[in-house]
């Protein structure tokens, strides 16, 4: 069974998903959950989301994670959150870290691309913290103006 829970940000309306088994998403611009279901992991969510925009720089999280996707996908949204609140990386950067992890000798920041832009769980597993080579600010599913703000928020320098 599916839990759902709407946020109030200063992004906007995020819906928040999670079974019994850990969150699977936090999404910006998907609509009002019609009939919200709460449950602990959602509010629990909610507390480490009033942390993050009250401005705490890395609320403490141990929330349960069960995002779907691929393995490949998993890899890389483990890789996001390791980079530190107020940092970023580069797609590339991140795609030597892939290779290094599956034992290849290099990967595509393409690819890696690809699975950054499905990670389900937007702000918590922070894909906002990837840009473009030079640190120019690259795509976003919640939208540019979206990651900017979450750039700026953190303090993290970026190119438009």
């Amino acid at each position: 069974m599916e839990f759902c829970e709407n946020y109030e940000s200063p992004l906007g309306l995020l819906t928040l998903t999670c079974r019994d088994t850990g969150l699977t998403g936090i999404w910006m611009d998907r609509g009002a959950c019609q009939a919200a279901l709460p449950h602990p992991i959602l509010e629990q969510t909610c507390r480490w989301l009033d942390g993050y925009f009250a401005g705490m720089p890395e609320p403490a999280a141990s929330i349960p994670l069960a995002p779907p996707g691929t393995p490949f996908q998993h890899l890389i949204w483990k890789l996001l959150l390791d980079i530190p609140y107020g940092e970023s990386r580069t797609y590339g950067a991140l795609a030597r870290q892939a290779a290094a992890a599956l034992g290849r000798p290099r990967m595509s920041a393409q690819a890696v691309g690809g699975a950054v832009g499905r990670n389900p769980v937007s702000i918590l597993i922070p894909c906002h913290r990837v840009l473009g080579s030079g640190g120019q600010l690259t795509g976003y599913a919640g939208g540019l103006d979206k990651k900017a703000w979450l750039l700026r928020h953190e303090g993290i320098s970026f190119l438009p």
